[in-house]
């Protein structure tokens, strides 16, 4: 059943899994849950028309694997009659480009399967101190990682991690209780641009002032997301948030966030039937802690926008008291121009998929560091070289020292939801730690 292919082959075997496997003591079971675009690549029956036609958790797990640091591999989606096809992208698009790559993989629920908590079984085949890794829509995130919090299993969400703060303050909760490492997959923290420019702001720039960020994605990408855009999320939690935790990041210990306004545009989604905004823009209100004075950040994301020469337009300004830094995480200086593709400003340092010598080649890339340093960290957890507390130093984005962004999320939905009225974020005793969010009295 669980077989490990040779450096020749390239095995893609997904079988149905046994109820318990030992486990390596150096090394880490891994549980994929969501087979979607930013896993697999494989959206629609088609690689998806993005960047990550590959997909980019999958391929990591694989390719750590073959390092040696990743063990069994598991993934689970909702639609097993999807994996077929799933394995015949994987096949093309991964083993058919890099040498040495073992697809070996369990999969639930069965080829022949539909079920929405296919999860569950899931998690009961893995061990506690094994590896989840979620990237499913944003309102199944809190039900399956408490799921596998309770199993003892060590958890990275995609961002949003949650969308509420009560969600929130309950993972923490649980993650204490079960001593597991809890944490949101953000890679732009390992982008060696938004490192830079959040060690500037921190040491160089002194009190937070203003900052300006934009993201967005083409319009087609509605009909990737159509599933749920609109019904149980927006793109505020999905894009917003990116710039939203580099916000929490760099004034951790500088300035709080205080007030969210939310206003929107609309008209493309609703004309293709979609009740859901097409940009959602937060105003947000932050005091700096040593002196009360106020700054402003403004976020604004968008999935309506042009197809253009980047999949997705990220960019921000930020600037303090001592200083400014504007950043095109879009445009990286690389542009590329091939017979039959359009034209395209291209960032390996997010992925770099084209091999070298046949081999994958992107392990310095952020989108892989952001997955190889969190199984890393659960590695020496395991290994009892690090506590889970070690990592809410701000190397990970862990559950606990997350929950600012998690409030401007939510209480920026609740603020588009009463047609604009600010909303308060309430602080508990240590003035850190949002624990509520409340309209504005004017």
């Amino acid at each position: 059943l669980y077989s490990v292919a040779s450096s020749t082959t390239n095995n893609i075997n997904m079988s149905a899994p046994e109820a318990k496997r030992p486990k390596l003591a150096d090394k880490a079971n891994v549980l994929m849950v969501g087979t979607g675009e930013y896993t697999t690549g494989y959206v629609g029956g088609t690689a998806a028309d993005s960047d990550k036609g590959a997909g980019v958790v999958a391929l990591t797990m694989f390719d750590l694997r073959r390092r040696g640091k990743v063990d069994r591999v598991g993934m689970c989606g909702v639609n097993g009659k999807k994996f077929p096809g799933i394995r015949n992208h994987m096949q093309k698009n991964i083993g058919d480009v890099y040498n040495n790559m073992d697809l070996t993989c369990d999969t639930f629920p069965s080829d022949e399967t539909v079920d929405p908590k296919a999860y569950l079984d899931a998690v009961s085949t893995f061990q506690a101190g094994d590896v989840a890794i979620i990237f499913t829509p944003d309102d199944t995130h809190y039900d399956i990682a408490m799921a596998c919090i309770e199993k003892g299993l060590h958890v990275m969400v995609t961002k949003p991690i949650v969308q509420t703060l009560e969600h929130h303050t309950n993972l923490i909760k649980a993650a204490k209780e079960k001593n597991v490492l809890v944490s949101m997959e953000v890679h732009k923290r390992w982008d060696p641009f938004y490192a830079d420019a959040r060690d500037r702001a921190r040491s160089q720039f002194g009190n937070f002032q203003y900052m300006y960020a934009y993201m967005s994605q083409p319009k087609h990408q509605l009909e990737t997301f159509k599933a749920w855009a609109g019904k149980s999320s927006d793109i505020s939690f999905y894009l917003n948030s990116h710039h939203i935790d580099f916000s929490e990041w760099t004034l951790e210990g500088i300035a709080r966030p205080i007030r969210v306004t939310g206003t929107s545009s609309t008209g493309v989604a609703h004309s293709k039937g979609m009740k859901t905004e097409d940009s959602i823009t937060l105003t947000v209100q932050w005091e700096n802690l040593n002196d009360k004075s106020l700054g402003c950040a403004v976020y604004t994301s968008s999935w309506v926008a042009p197809k253009g020469d980047v999949h997705s337009q990220q960019r921000f300004f930020y600037m303090g008291t001592n200083g400014e830094i504007n950043v095109d995480q879009a445009h990286r200086g690389m542009t590329v121009a091939q017979d039959g593709k359009p034209f395209a400003s291209v960032n390996p340092l997010f992925m770099k998929y084209t091999p070298t010598n046949g081999m994958f080649s992107g392990q310095g890339s952020y989108g892989v560091k952001s997955f190889e340093c969190f199984v890393d960290a659960c590695r020496a957890v395991n290994a009892g070289e690090k506590t889970v507390q070690d990592y809410d130093d701000g190397s990970l984005a862990t559950v606990g020292t997350t929950v600012q962004g998690t409030a401007i999320l939510e209480a920026g939905r609740l603020s588009l939801d009463a047609d604009g009225r600010p909303m308060d974020i309430v602080y508990g005793e240590d003035g850190h730690t949002p624990v509520s969010i409340k309209p504005h009295e004017f």
